[in-house]
């Protein structure tokens, strides 16, 4: 917390124009360093030192590509950008703290929002994707996944998670290729590994929005004596950020019903 006359933390981060412009262009997805050179049109020495600054300060995270170790994948916490905006309007008036929004689900149209999720296997990250957007969705998302080299089976710890952590049942989903889905629309498609992002295919036609993810695999983390944990982690990502996801995918269905 800022003290009585400090500034607070996100208006100290988020005031520097450049900072301003990694955030916004971090609300959308995840990138690596070279990516966010070229969107913000900045040297690369003084775009990653202000993605330090902001990882310092907590709003940031970054992550080893699993698709090319050399590369760092950035994402925003924005669980962690809204709670310093809520202590920001605090410090300057307690009537101004700003209490979180419930999520919101797209506005009923002629159709509904459509989203692909996609990963290598079709086995954990995706499916668990595909779930939690539809559970949480409430009947006004049509989600789907699909693999570029998807495993014979949904992995059986995914299955498990989701029915313990979030009472979702999907025992009877099988896995399907990206390619099953050739000339089918979508107005998002999200790539949850790096992998898949470098060889999706052109899926979800001209004018889907692409977003990434980069999220880790829990089938390929070794290292924990308990199997479960690395897909309890994943699925608790996921579901944070399909939370921030629905109040963008109720704007695009508002934007469709305005006649």
């Amino acid at each position: 917390m800022p003290t009585r006359h400090g500034v607070p933390p996100f208006v100290r981060m988020a005031s520097h124009p450049l900072r301003w412009r990694l955030l916004t262009e971090l609300a959308a997805g995840d990138y690596r360093v070279r990516e966010l050179t070229e969107r913000v049109g900045e040297p690369q020495n003084l775009v990653s030192y202000h993605l330090r600054l902001l990882r310092d300060g907590g709003l940031v995270t970054a992550r080893r590509s699993s698709s090319d170790g050399r590369d760092t994948y950035y994402h925003l916490d924005l669980d962690r950008c809204a709670a310093t905006v809520a202590e920001a309007g605090a410090a300057l008036h307690p009537a101004l703290r700003l209490a979180p929004l419930p999520p919101a689900v797209p506005a009923p149209r002629s159709g509904t929002v459509r989203v692909l999720f996609a990963c290598t296997g079709n086995s954990a990250r995706s499916p668990i994707a595909e779930a939690l957007l539809r559970h949480r969705g409430d009947g006004r998302v049509e989600a789907s996944s699909a693999g570029s080299h998807p495993r014979p089976r949904i992995h059986p710890q995914a299955v498990t998670v989701l029915r313990e952590q979030f009472g979702v049942d999907i025992a009877g989903q099988a896995t399907r290729h990206l390619d099953t889905l050739a000339g089918e629309a979508f107005d998002y498609v999200i790539t949850l590994c790096d992998r898949v992002r470098e060889v999706c295919p052109d899926v979800g036609g001209g004018l889907s929005r692409r977003v990434h993810w980069s999220l880790p695999d829990p089938a390929a983390d070794g290292g924990d004596p308990d199997p479960s944990r690395p897909f309890i982690r994943v699925a608790a990502e996921i579901d944070t950020r399909i939370r921030h996801l629905l109040p963008v995918l109720s704007r695009i269905g508002a934007e469709e019903v305005t006649p």
